[in-house]
């Protein structure tokens, strides 16, 4: 559970943009997509090597 403590005088609207920059920082939502549904290891692992294979292809073109 997160926990703003909001300060004496402060905004509202600040201490929701803090909120808001928190709950983005924990992944909760990353998290809940992926629980959506079940993914098999080989799967992820294939997802894991074509990232892999983009980014170094996008610095090897890059240079």
């Amino acid at each position: 559970m997160l926990i703003i403590p909001v300060k004496e005088g402060e905004n509202i609207d600040r201490a929701l943009k803090r909120f808001k920059r928190k709950f983005l920082q924990t992944q909760v939502l990353k998290e809940i997509r992926q629980r959506k549904e079940f993914t098999k290891k080989s799967e992820k692992l294939r997802v894991k090597k074509q990232k892999a294979a983009y980014s170094e292809n996008l610095l090897r073109n890059s240079q």
